[in-house]
């Protein structure tokens, strides 16, 4: 009998367990993606602000082989999240393919004030580089200079040059981040519904860049009506349109609802519109679509990663509430697109030569004005009210002066110039900040640097808010609001930051049989865990700062690794 090769081997011996268990889908940390070689394409997609739970509530409603394509046939984790405190954009998609914490990628929040200056930083934001053919805001998202970690995509360009990673995103800081700091990033331009690039990554756009830009995808949503998918009926566990907390501006707030209705012809505030919609994925695929082609991405030996953060849905349940029926519609239409896109993947790839992941960089809230209605305690906590109330209590104990200076993501910063010039120890106002935030309606917890820096792991939320705080970032107090509240003096819609679990629960699906299994998985994981699952499958170390551990992948079944 001849000798098998160590994969041939491992993978013999992997069915061969499988078959001999009496338990139903038996998980490993990883088998099956050490016995295959890598993946030609890797396509990591993220879909803005969504909760798992929204998944699993619209299921019978889904297409066959879009969300169910890994529900059904794909290796999925009911019980995945975020496990810090500041659940927001940037900070989740810093996480992703990092595999590390804000604590470590220095990505607090998706913008902050410097700790001494307090001066505004954006996440993404670097004045030495520009948009290509397009206007540069001072504080918008040019280059990954702000991320301290490297990404499975900079690991594997630079153990294989050839190997491309691209980022497609709607937002710059959902395209930068997870590309890395060794991939290429494209996003979104508000102002004239084009993509593009910046400096950071060369100095002008390849020519199937300029061919899509010419052909003004964007203007053929000009007039395009958003309509329900489904009769009325099928929507009947959701929240009507129009409700007074569901914001009213740009597309309206109810459905069907005309892009463009209000203008004479697109420009900006069209343009800005489309993403606050389902065509703002739908454009965002076609980009996509457009560079796996113009760059060959999954057409040779060489394994390239394609990111594509959809932002869409992050802009509807802002504005009008997970539980509204325009959330849960626009989560219908991104279904059907996925399903295209898949399909394109099969045609243009080869189902056997790629494989898919899919998730969120945060959850969501219901909308508090909902909330209240089910009988929950929810509020708005306006941040101008605490600021004032928490410098009225340090005066009480410290004398005139303002103590606290700024909010910056979940944290209080403070006039240390201030705190010297009176002889305090830091420590002391730093003690008494938290101890004010704790005592007000609406905080369930505040820490000072002492207990951030500690090991205590008993407290609640202090874990949390430990891996959301960077000590070379981040304000010295961190605090949490309560369930169901907000931290916001803007009314109506939602939003999300917390380390409640409607905040930290999000999807973690795959797709790719051969290199990750089929079934479910009620293991509790963590989005961390992404990135070094990704690696061991791509063959490569994982990031230097990663944090996670292998994803426990379900068995690969005979039948399961010929689909």
């Amino acid at each position: 009998m001849p000798r098998l090769p160590l994969a041939a081997l491992a993978l013999s011996i992997t069915l061969a367990l499988a078959a001999c268990s009496s338990a139903p889908l038996a998980e490993s940390a990883g088998a099956p993606a050490a016995a295959k070689a890598p993946p030609k394409l890797v396509v990591f997609l993220v879909v803005d602000g969504l909760p798992m739970r929204q998944v699993l509530a619209y299921r019978e409603q889904l297409q066959a082989d879009g969300f169910k394509r890994f529900l059904d046939q794909g290796a999925w984790f009911s019980d995945a999240r975020y496990a810090h405190g500041h659940t927001v954009t940037a900070a989740g998609h810093a996480t992703m393919l990092t595999g590390a914490y804000p604590q470590r990628t220095g990505i607090i929040s998706n913008e902050w004030n410097d700790a001494q200056t307090f001066a505004p930083v954006y996440n993404t934001g670097d004045t030495a580089y520009q948009y290509i053919d397009h206007k540069t805001d001072p504080l918008a998202g040019t280059s990954p200079r702000n991320l301290r970690a490297e990404t499975v995509g900079d690991v594997l360009r630079t153990r294989q040059p050839a190997s491309k990673v691209i980022g497609i995103s709607g937002k710059d800081r959902g395209a930068i981040l997870p590309a890395g700091h060794k991939g290429t990033a494209y996003m979104y331009m508000s102002e004239d519904g084009q993509f593009a690039s910046s400096t950071y990554y060369m100095s002008s756009h390849p020519q199937w860049v300029r061919d899509f830009n010419a052909a003004k995808p964007a203007d053929a949503f000009f007039g395009k009506a958003w309509a329900p998918l489904l009769p009325e009926s099928a929507y009947a566990g959701s929240v009507p349109d129009g409700q007074p907390w569901q914001f009213n501006g740009g597309n309206g707030n109810r459905l069907p609802a005309v892009l463009g209705a209000k203008h004479e012809k697109p420009g900006p505030l069209f343009y800005g519109n489309i993403l606050p919609s389902p065509y703002g994925d739908e454009l965002t695929l076609a980009f996509a679509r457009a560079a796996i082609e113009g760059e060959q991405l999954g057409a040779d030996a060489q394994t390239d990663i394609l990111s594509v953060s959809l932002s869409s849905h992050d802009y509807v349940n802002h504005a009008f509430g997970p539980e509204s029926r325009l959330s849960h519609d626009h989560f219908l239409h991104l279904d059907r697109y996925l399903q295209g896109f898949f399909q394109y993947l099969d045609q243009r790839v080869g189902r056997a030569n790629y494989l898919v992941m899919l998730t969120a960089d945060h959850g969501f809230a219901d909308s508090p004005d909902w909330a209240k209605t089910q009988g929950r305690d929810a509020e708005l906590l306006n941040p101008g009210l605490v600021m004032t109330a928490l410098n009225a209590g340090l005066v009480q104990k410290f004398g005139e002066g303002r103590w606290a200076v700024k909010f910056s993501a979940a944290g209080v910063l403070f006039d240390h110039q201030l705190i010297a010039a009176r002889g305090l120890a830091p420590a002391d106002v730093h003690e008494e900040a938290a101890r004010l935030l704790r005592g007000m309606n609406g905080v369930v917890a505040a820490f000072t640097p002492a207990q951030l820096r500690s090991a205590d792991t008993a407290t609640p939320f202090l874990d949390a808010m430990r891996k959301a705080w960077h000590p070379e970032v981040s304000a010295p107090v961190q605090f949490v609001i309560k369930p169901n509240w907000l931290f916001s003096s803007r009314t109506g819609g939602s939003s999300h930051g917390t380390p409640h679990r409607y905040d930290q629960h999000v999807p973690i699906l795959g797709w790719g049989p051969a290199w990750l299994g089929r079934g479910e998985v009620k293991t509790p994981v963590e989005v961390v865990d992404i990135a070094p699952t990704l690696a061991e499958i791509l063959q490569v170390p994982a990031p230097a700062q990663s944090q996670g551990r292998l994803l426990p992948l379900p068995f690969a079944s005979p039948a399961a690794l010929a689909r």
